[in-house]
């Protein structure tokens, strides 16, 4: 994040700290290098003079702004609340970006018309998403701090990999990683003394739409982010890479939500999968891969009626999963309290 971190400090941050917290005595801009100007320390740990760069492939020369705050790029304060920010409105950008995306030209809107389509379901679950993401980002902060000031095992340049392969390896390393374990926190959520307080308002939705993806309770959706942050931690991983997965991240949790079956593979844990979950609850608990579902005895294969348009919007079957989703949710939650509303028995009459 430092590189993220460098950008938002030249072009936003800068000039926003020398307004709100100027320095008591400024100098001429850039001959003032009492403190430093950077936004990361790497791998150092003495306190720096000059600006560095946090990557070698390119320099965003520091503007005057830089030197005028009392709160330079390095002090610990000013990067938690830069960081805090970026967290949040860049978290909050990519969800309406993609989940609007989505939302206009992949899902189908004739999910409207299901009998377990919430009232007001869209404007819900955009609700809980902006409440649980500004929060999310608190718990997620401290992680982005040890990495800008040098904990983690990030690295720039290619050449710094443990070994060239490494380059490669660092992708699925990272999937099986992250896999794993939020298969393991997932399930956990689903156990009887948490998941009505912490993973029930995700299963609200149980024909989600984009906008459900990061409708989580907060502290429900920051245990599922756990492993991402801990990653680098542990092993290496390329700087740029790592700001690419993240964005990946964010934008597959939307892609999982969107209702277009398309990969009907028995690996990928694509939409499909993740639809038998929010119907029928205690199935395919995977992030990326049905692997770990296998070996725990919870994958679900999804119903082949849901790769045909005709048959996965047909009455016949919503009643079949409605039936056995109604079944199973009184065994997990005991009564149903969601609204339904009438809209959506209105609409499938007009429609069916």
């Amino acid at each position: 994040m430092d590189i993220v971190l460098d950008i938002f400090d030249t072009f936003l941050f800068d000039r926003l700290y020398a307004s709100a917290f100027p320095a008591l005595c400024v100098a001429n801009g850039k001959d003032r290098v009492q403190v430093a100007a950077t936004s990361t320390f790497s791998s150092m740990r003495e306190l720096p003079t000059t600006y560095h760069s946090p990557t070698q492939f390119w320099t965003l020369e520091p503007t005057k702004y830089a030197f005028m705050s009392a709160w330079p790029r390095d002090n610990i304060w000013r990067q938690t609340l830069s960081l805090y920010l970026i967290t949040w409105l860049f978290g909050l950008v990519v969800y309406f970006i993609f989940a609007s995306l989505s939302y206009l030209f992949i899902f189908d809107h004739a999910t409207f018309t299901h009998p377990k389509y919430l009232k007001n379901q869209v404007r819900l679950e955009i609700k809980q998403a902006s409440i649980a993401l500004p929060i999310m980002a608190i718990f997620t902060v401290p992680f982005f701090v040890g990495e800008v000031r040098g904990y983690a095992k990030l690295y720039d340049a290619p050449a710094d990999a443990p070994f060239w392969l490494y380059n490669l390896v660092q992708f699925p390393l990272f999937i099986t990683f992250t896999d794993f374990f939020i298969y393991w926190i997932h399930r956990g959520l689903h156990h009887p003394r948490v998941y009505k307080t912490l993973h029930k308002p995700h299963h609200k939705w149980i024909m989600p739409t984009p906008y459900a993806s990061h409708a989580f309770h907060p502290l429900d959706g920051f245990a599922q982010s756990v492993p991402y942050h801990v990653f680098p931690f542990i092993f290496p991983l390329n700087k740029i890479a790592y700001v690419f997965l993240f964005a990946f991240i964010n934008i597959w949790t939307v892609f999982i939500h969107d209702g277009e079956y398309v990969a009907n593979s028995s690996l990928i844990n694509g939409a499909a999968c993740h639809t038998m979950h929010h119907l029928y609850f205690n199935y395919n608990y995977g992030q990326f891969t049905t692997l770990w579902d296998r070996f725990g005895g919870s994958y679900r294969k999804p119903n082949d009626e849901l790769f045909k348009r005709e048959s996965k919007m047909s009455k016949q079957e919503w009643e079949k999963q409605c039936k056995e989703m109604e079944t199973v949710q009184r065994e997990v939650e005991g009564d149903d309290d969601r609204n339904y509303g009438d809209e959506a028995k209105r609409l499938q009459k007009k429609m069916l």
